[in-house]
């Protein structure tokens, strides 16, 4: 197989009060120093891909474990880039364990497919009873502001939390029913899907309250004519996005997002600070 081959064990454990990380890798995927912006409690981590973007034949794996009462953050300090490709796919491999009573953000930056590229993305996690996360995906087709849209190439995505969610799509640069007709993107290029989700069914006075939370989120933003926020499942919540660019889409998460750490952890919600850099 030709391309990169990439992967990354990332491991987070409880070490008194605070949140240690190990890592072990293969390739041009690692992370950048831990931080502690928030104390030592919350492990703050950045997955560096030096390449700085995927094409045919490239392979990523990414195997992140966090341990009983650790919190782990996770973010890139930019945008996934899913290149043109000459023919075999590019594939990104995401897997996520999470031990009883841990928490953890997985907040990567936007993936940009390029017109031309053949990109799978998985992604799939395991959360024990007491366990809780907060994800999201942000999917950009093109660079339309570039006048470089995304006419060739298809885009396959995997997300799966394993007993609560699973979505599989499928999407063809070629398939104008989806990406322009009202029931589908309706002409917008950004789709972005922020979840909470939890090992066991989570109250219904606090999903309530988290579910009021996003709603006001949205209900607050320019883009709530285009989201909504639901909960499929007594374990999960999931708020949905369409929207003309990622700025206004990521605005829009970060804002739920915060209100989803008030709520639910009594946490403020800083932005990594590799965001602003």
């Amino acid at each position: 197989m030709s391309g990169w081959q990439a992967r990354l064990e990332l491991e987070f454990r409880r070490d008194g009060a605070a949140t240690r990380s190990r890592d072990r890798h293969v390739g041009p995927l690692r992370v950048l120093q831990p931080l502690y912006p928030e104390g030592p409690a919350i492990c703050h981590q950045v997955l560096v891909h030096p390449p700085g973007g995927l094409v045919g034949g490239d392979t990523v794996e990414l195997d992140v474990r966090v341990g009983a009462g650790a919190h782990a953050l996770i973010t890139t300090p930019g945008a996934t880039r899913w290149y043109r490709s000459e023919g075999e796919p590019a594939r990104q491999s995401v897997r996520l364990s999470l031990a009883s009573g841990s928490r953890l953000e997985w907040l990567p930056l936007e993936s940009i497919a390029h017109s031309g590229c053949l990109a799978e993305s998985r992604l799939q996690a395991a959360l024990a009873p007491g366990a809780e996360m907060m994800g999201w995906d942000l999917l950009a087709l093109g660079l339309p502001a570039s006048a470089q849209p995304f006419d060739a190439g298809c885009y396959r995505q995997h997300l799966e939390i394993e007993g609560l969610w699973l979505e599989r799509a499928a999407i063809a640069a070629s398939d104008r029913a989806l990406l322009d007709a009202a029931p589908g993107w309706a002409g917008r290029r950004v789709l972005a899907t922020l979840w909470f989700a939890a090992g066991a069914a989570i109250e219904a006075p606090r999903r309530e309250r988290l579910l009021e939370a996003a709603r006001a989120g949205v209900a607050a933003h320019p883009l709530a004519a285009c989201a909504g926020a639901s909960s499929p499942q007594p374990a999960l919540l999931v708020l949905r996005v369409l929207a003309p660019g990622v700025e206004p889409a990521l605005s829009l998460l970060a804002a739920v997002r915060a209100a989803w750490r008030r709520a639910a952890w009594d946490l403020a919600a800083p932005a990594p600070r590799t965001w602003s850099t």
